[in-house]
Protein backbone atom coordinates (compact mmCIF):
# COMPACT_ATOMS: atom_id res chain seq x y z
CA UNK A 1 0.00 0.00 0.00
CA UNK A 2 3.06 2.62 0.20
CA UNK A 3 3.75 2.21 -3.45
CA UNK A 4 1.08 3.86 -4.81
CA UNK A 5 1.86 6.84 -2.07
CA UNK A 6 5.25 7.35 -2.60
CA UNK A 7 4.49 6.90 -6.70
CA UNK A 8 2.18 9.85 -6.29
CA UNK A 9 4.55 11.90 -3.78
CA UNK A 10 7.18 11.93 -6.76
CA UNK A 11 4.81 12.89 -9.02
CA UNK A 12 3.86 15.98 -7.29
CA UNK A 13 7.42 16.42 -5.86
CA UNK A 14 9.46 15.62 -8.64
CA UNK A 15 12.65 17.09 -6.68
CA UNK A 16 12.43 14.36 -4.39
CA UNK A 17 15.01 11.52 -4.35
CA UNK A 18 12.62 8.72 -2.02
CA UNK A 19 14.46 5.54 -0.93
CA UNK A 20 12.66 2.47 0.58
CA UNK A 21 14.72 -0.26 2.82
CA UNK A 22 12.46 -2.95 3.71
CA UNK A 23 12.78 -6.91 2.98
CA UNK A 24 14.62 -8.43 -0.19
CA UNK A 25 11.40 -9.79 -1.66
CA UNK A 26 9.48 -6.48 -1.77
CA UNK A 27 12.13 -5.23 -4.20
CA UNK A 28 9.77 -7.18 -6.74
CA UNK A 29 6.95 -4.61 -5.72
CA UNK A 30 8.79 -1.53 -5.82
CA UNK A 31 10.66 -2.41 -9.15
CA UNK A 32 7.20 -1.11 -10.79
CA UNK A 33 8.28 2.13 -9.75
CA UNK A 34 11.86 2.30 -10.98
CA UNK A 35 12.30 6.43 -9.95
CA UNK A 36 11.96 4.46 -6.10
CA UNK A 37 15.48 3.62 -5.14
CA UNK A 38 15.16 0.21 -3.04
CA UNK A 39 17.26 -0.75 -0.31
CA UNK A 40 17.36 -4.70 0.68
CA UNK A 41 17.71 -5.49 4.42
CA UNK A 42 17.74 -9.29 4.75
CA UNK A 43 16.37 -9.17 8.79
CA UNK A 44 16.84 -13.13 8.71
CA UNK A 45 20.60 -13.62 8.28
CA UNK A 46 22.42 -10.16 7.52
CA UNK A 47 20.78 -7.73 10.12
CA UNK A 48 19.11 -10.73 12.33
CA UNK A 49 18.65 -8.95 16.13
CA UNK A 50 18.26 -6.39 17.98
CA UNK A 51 22.33 -5.47 18.52
CA UNK A 52 22.28 -5.66 14.99
CA UNK A 53 20.24 -3.05 14.23
CA UNK A 54 22.83 -0.49 14.97
CA UNK A 55 24.90 -1.84 11.97
CA UNK A 56 22.25 -1.39 9.67
CA UNK A 57 21.58 1.94 11.21
CA UNK A 58 25.26 3.02 10.07
CA UNK A 59 24.91 1.50 6.54
CA UNK A 60 21.69 3.62 6.61
CA UNK A 61 22.97 6.92 7.78
CA UNK A 62 25.48 6.03 4.52
CA UNK A 63 22.68 7.78 2.42
CA UNK A 64 22.68 11.17 4.12
CA UNK A 65 18.98 11.11 3.85
CA UNK A 66 17.33 14.69 5.26
CA UNK A 67 14.31 12.64 6.38
CA UNK A 68 13.65 9.57 8.12
CA UNK A 69 9.78 8.13 7.36
CA UNK A 70 8.82 5.01 9.92
CA UNK A 71 5.78 3.60 7.65
CA UNK A 72 5.67 0.63 9.87
CA UNK A 73 5.73 1.87 13.40
CA UNK A 74 7.13 -1.31 14.72
CA UNK A 75 10.15 -2.21 17.18
CA UNK A 76 12.61 -2.92 14.75
CA UNK A 77 11.95 0.18 12.84
CA UNK A 78 10.89 2.58 15.93
CA UNK A 79 14.51 1.85 16.86
CA UNK A 80 15.91 2.81 13.48
CA UNK A 81 14.27 5.88 13.89
CA UNK A 82 15.00 7.09 17.04
CA UNK A 83 19.25 6.63 16.38
CA UNK A 84 18.36 9.09 13.17
CA UNK A 85 16.59 11.48 15.40
CA UNK A 86 19.12 11.65 18.15
CA UNK A 87 21.63 12.66 15.23
CA UNK A 88 19.84 15.29 14.22
CA UNK A 89 17.80 13.89 11.10
CA UNK A 90 13.90 15.01 10.60
CA UNK A 91 11.52 11.99 11.58
CA UNK A 92 7.74 11.53 11.81
CA UNK A 93 6.15 7.39 12.44
CA UNK A 94 2.89 6.23 11.12
CA UNK A 95 0.08 6.91 13.46
CA UNK A 96 -2.22 3.42 13.23
CA UNK A 97 -5.11 4.59 15.00
CA UNK A 98 -5.10 1.52 17.49
CA UNK A 99 -7.56 3.04 19.48
CA UNK A 100 -10.22 3.63 16.92
CA UNK A 101 -9.14 0.59 15.51
CA UNK A 102 -10.02 -1.11 18.49
CA UNK A 103 -13.66 0.34 19.04
CA UNK A 104 -14.29 -0.94 15.75
CA UNK A 105 -13.41 -4.59 17.32
CA UNK A 106 -15.33 -3.79 20.71
CA UNK A 107 -18.12 -6.04 20.95
CA UNK A 108 -20.14 -4.41 23.89
CA UNK A 109 -19.89 -0.69 22.31
CA UNK A 110 -18.74 -0.94 18.85
CA UNK A 111 -18.08 2.30 17.22
CA UNK A 112 -18.86 1.01 13.22
CA UNK A 113 -17.52 3.82 11.12
CA UNK A 114 -15.52 4.53 8.67
CA UNK A 115 -11.75 5.59 9.75
CA UNK A 116 -8.69 7.05 7.70
CA UNK A 117 -7.60 4.85 5.27
CA UNK A 118 -4.64 3.50 5.80
CA UNK A 119 -2.73 5.22 2.72
CA UNK A 120 -4.03 8.77 3.93
CA UNK A 121 -2.12 7.71 7.12
CA UNK A 122 1.11 7.14 5.37
CA UNK A 123 0.75 10.48 3.36
CA UNK A 124 0.12 12.71 6.58
CA UNK A 125 3.80 11.18 7.89
CA UNK A 126 5.50 12.54 4.49
CA UNK A 127 3.02 15.83 4.82
CA UNK A 128 4.99 16.13 8.31
CA UNK A 129 7.93 17.05 6.64
CA UNK A 130 6.24 20.29 4.56
CA UNK A 131 6.15 17.74 1.32
CA UNK A 132 2.63 18.95 -0.60
CA UNK A 133 0.65 15.65 -1.50
CA UNK A 134 -3.08 15.09 -2.33
CA UNK A 135 -4.27 10.97 -3.20
CA UNK A 136 -5.92 10.90 -6.03
CA UNK A 137 -7.15 7.15 -5.12
CA UNK A 138 -7.57 6.28 -8.46
CA UNK A 139 -6.23 2.99 -9.86
CA UNK A 140 -3.48 3.60 -12.30
CA UNK A 141 -3.08 1.33 -15.34
CA UNK A 142 0.13 0.63 -17.45
CA UNK A 143 -1.02 -2.09 -19.49
CA UNK A 144 -3.78 -2.74 -21.68
CA UNK A 145 -6.40 -4.93 -20.37
CA UNK A 146 -7.54 -8.34 -22.27
CA UNK A 147 -11.27 -8.43 -22.46
CA UNK A 148 -13.19 -11.04 -20.32
CA UNK A 149 -10.49 -11.99 -17.97
CA UNK A 150 -10.58 -12.43 -14.49
CA UNK A 151 -8.56 -13.32 -11.56
CA UNK A 152 -9.00 -15.32 -8.54
CA UNK A 153 -7.07 -15.45 -5.11
CA UNK A 154 -8.87 -17.45 -3.26
CA UNK A 155 -6.71 -17.41 -0.20
CA UNK A 156 -5.86 -15.51 2.54
CA UNK A 157 -3.60 -15.15 5.70
CA UNK A 158 -6.41 -16.40 8.27
CA UNK A 159 -9.23 -18.22 7.37
CA UNK A 160 -11.98 -15.56 9.19
CA UNK A 161 -10.92 -13.75 6.01
CA UNK A 162 -11.23 -16.85 3.11
CA UNK A 163 -14.67 -17.59 1.40
CA UNK A 164 -14.81 -21.15 1.44
CA UNK A 165 -13.02 -23.07 -0.91
CA UNK A 166 -15.85 -25.29 -2.40
CA UNK A 167 -18.16 -22.27 -2.96
CA UNK A 168 -15.24 -20.14 -4.91
CA UNK A 169 -14.90 -23.07 -6.66
CA UNK A 170 -18.42 -23.06 -7.68
CA UNK A 171 -17.79 -19.00 -8.30
CA UNK A 172 -15.15 -19.70 -10.63
CA UNK A 173 -16.93 -22.60 -12.68
CA UNK A 174 -20.35 -20.34 -13.41
CA UNK A 175 -17.56 -17.60 -14.62
CA UNK A 176 -15.86 -19.34 -16.78
CA UNK A 177 -19.06 -20.84 -18.10
CA UNK A 178 -20.15 -17.27 -18.83
CA UNK A 179 -17.23 -17.00 -20.78
CA UNK A 180 -14.88 -15.45 -19.00
CA UNK A 181 -10.96 -16.40 -18.73
CA UNK A 182 -10.62 -17.37 -15.27
CA UNK A 183 -6.96 -17.03 -13.83
CA UNK A 184 -6.15 -18.54 -9.84
CA UNK A 185 -3.33 -17.45 -8.03
CA UNK A 186 -2.05 -18.99 -5.18
CA UNK A 187 0.99 -20.00 -3.45
CA UNK A 188 2.59 -23.13 -1.27
CA UNK A 189 2.09 -26.83 -2.22
CA UNK A 190 -1.33 -27.47 -1.13
CA UNK A 191 -2.54 -24.22 -2.78
CA UNK A 192 -1.22 -25.34 -6.03
CA UNK A 193 -2.36 -28.85 -6.01
CA UNK A 194 -6.06 -27.73 -4.92
CA UNK A 195 -6.36 -24.92 -7.05
CA UNK A 196 -4.46 -27.03 -10.60
CA UNK A 197 -7.67 -29.03 -9.69
CA UNK A 198 -9.98 -26.59 -10.67
CA UNK A 199 -8.86 -26.36 -14.28
CA UNK A 200 -10.99 -30.11 -14.60
CA UNK A 201 -13.92 -27.64 -14.48
CA UNK A 202 -13.93 -25.67 -17.67
CA UNK A 203 -10.79 -25.41 -20.36
CA UNK A 204 -10.73 -21.57 -19.71
CA UNK A 205 -9.87 -21.78 -15.97
CA UNK A 206 -6.43 -21.74 -15.77
CA UNK A 207 -4.33 -21.88 -12.72
CA UNK A 208 -1.18 -20.00 -12.37
CA UNK A 209 -0.06 -20.92 -8.86
CA UNK A 210 3.24 -22.46 -8.94
CA UNK A 211 3.73 -21.92 -12.43
CA UNK A 212 5.09 -18.45 -13.04
CA UNK A 213 7.26 -16.00 -11.19
CA UNK A 214 6.23 -13.55 -9.00
CA UNK A 215 7.10 -10.78 -11.57
CA UNK A 216 5.31 -12.83 -13.89
CA UNK A 217 1.94 -12.96 -11.75
CA UNK A 218 2.11 -8.55 -11.15
CA UNK A 219 2.24 -8.67 -15.11
CA UNK A 220 -0.75 -10.99 -15.52
CA UNK A 221 -2.43 -8.95 -12.78
CA UNK A 222 -2.23 -5.64 -15.14
CA UNK A 223 -3.81 -7.62 -18.15
CA UNK A 224 -7.16 -8.47 -15.74
CA UNK A 225 -10.31 -6.77 -16.72
CA UNK A 226 -11.00 -7.69 -12.83
CA UNK A 227 -9.88 -9.62 -9.85
CA UNK A 228 -11.71 -11.28 -7.07
CA UNK A 229 -10.05 -11.51 -4.35
CA UNK A 230 -10.32 -11.21 -0.09
CA UNK A 231 -8.93 -8.70 2.01
CA UNK A 232 -5.50 -10.10 1.12
CA UNK A 233 -2.22 -9.22 -1.03
CA UNK A 234 -3.25 -10.14 -3.49
CA UNK A 235 -6.44 -6.81 -3.48
CA UNK A 236 -3.20 -4.68 -3.07
CA UNK A 237 -0.88 -6.28 -5.98
CA UNK A 238 -4.04 -5.80 -8.00
CA UNK A 239 -4.07 -2.39 -7.02
CA UNK A 240 -0.40 -1.72 -7.58
CA UNK A 241 -1.22 -2.56 -11.19
CA UNK A 242 -4.12 -0.80 -11.66
CA UNK A 243 -6.46 -3.35 -11.53
CA UNK A 244 -9.79 -3.10 -10.30
CA UNK A 245 -11.20 -5.64 -7.87
CA UNK A 246 -14.16 -7.34 -6.27
CA UNK A 247 -13.54 -8.08 -3.05
CA UNK A 248 -14.98 -10.50 -0.64
CA UNK A 249 -14.81 -9.36 3.44
CA UNK A 250 -15.50 -12.07 6.57
CA UNK A 251 -14.01 -10.97 9.74
CA UNK A 252 -12.17 -7.77 8.66
CA UNK A 253 -14.00 -4.78 7.11
CA UNK A 254 -13.08 -1.98 5.03
CA UNK A 255 -13.85 0.34 7.52
CA UNK A 256 -10.56 -0.18 9.20
CA UNK A 257 -8.68 1.67 6.37
CA UNK A 258 -7.70 -1.69 4.67
CA UNK A 259 -8.76 -1.33 0.93
CA UNK A 260 -7.28 -1.29 -1.49
CA UNK A 261 -6.01 1.71 -3.21
CA UNK A 262 -8.01 3.38 -5.73
CA UNK A 263 -10.56 0.73 -5.02
CA UNK A 264 -14.72 1.23 -4.51
CA UNK A 265 -16.41 0.52 -1.41
CA UNK A 266 -19.12 -0.32 -4.27
CA UNK A 267 -16.48 -3.59 -5.22
CA UNK A 268 -16.86 -4.76 -1.50
CA UNK A 269 -19.12 -7.90 -0.91
CA UNK A 270 -19.80 -8.53 2.92
CA UNK A 271 -22.75 -9.74 4.79
CA UNK A 272 -23.54 -6.19 6.70
CA UNK A 273 -26.19 -8.82 8.80
CA UNK A 274 -23.90 -10.14 10.83
CA UNK A 275 -23.11 -6.79 13.75
CA UNK A 276 -20.49 -8.62 15.73
CA UNK A 277 -18.64 -7.91 12.23
CA UNK A 278 -15.49 -6.67 12.24
CA UNK A 279 -14.14 -8.86 15.22
CA UNK A 280 -10.78 -8.57 14.08
CA UNK A 281 -8.55 -5.76 12.31
CA UNK A 282 -5.93 -8.14 10.55
CA UNK A 283 -7.90 -11.41 10.81
CA UNK A 284 -6.77 -12.96 13.92
CA UNK A 285 -9.86 -14.60 15.06
CA UNK A 286 -10.42 -13.81 19.35
CA UNK A 287 -11.03 -16.45 21.47
CA UNK A 288 -14.62 -16.04 21.22
CA UNK A 289 -15.21 -15.91 17.53
CA UNK A 290 -12.48 -19.38 16.67
CA UNK A 291 -13.78 -21.22 13.49
CA UNK A 292 -17.02 -18.63 13.19
CA UNK A 293 -18.24 -18.98 9.82
CA UNK A 294 -18.61 -15.06 8.40
CA UNK A 295 -20.08 -16.02 4.81
CA UNK A 296 -22.58 -18.06 6.51
CA UNK A 297 -25.17 -15.87 4.64
CA UNK A 298 -23.43 -15.66 1.39
CA UNK A 299 -24.04 -18.38 -0.76
CA UNK A 300 -22.12 -18.91 -3.91
CA UNK A 301 -25.19 -18.43 -5.87
CA UNK A 302 -25.37 -14.68 -4.20
CA UNK A 303 -21.31 -14.01 -4.71
CA UNK A 304 -21.64 -14.75 -8.04
CA UNK A 305 -24.73 -13.07 -8.84
CA UNK A 306 -22.89 -9.65 -6.85
CA UNK A 307 -19.86 -10.19 -8.66
CA UNK A 308 -21.76 -10.34 -12.32
CA UNK A 309 -23.61 -7.06 -11.22
CA UNK A 310 -20.32 -5.44 -10.44
CA UNK A 311 -18.74 -6.53 -13.71
CA UNK A 312 -21.60 -5.08 -16.17
CA UNK A 313 -21.09 -1.66 -13.89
Amino acid sequence: MIAPVLNELLEQNPDVEIYVASRPFMETIFKQFPQINFIPVDLNKQYKGFFSLFSLYKELKKYKFDYVADLHNVIRSKVITFLFKINGIKTATLDKGRAEKKALVNQENKTLKQLKLTTERYADVLRSFGFQLTLSHQLKSFIKKEEKTIGIAPYAAFSSKMYPLEKMKIVAEKLANDGYTVYLFGGGKYEVEELKSWENLNPTIKSLAGVISFDEELQQIAKLEAMISMDSANMHLASLMGTRTISIWGGTHPYAGFLGYGQSMEDVIQDETLTCRPTSIFGKDPEEFKNFDYFQNLSAEDVYQQIKTRLVK
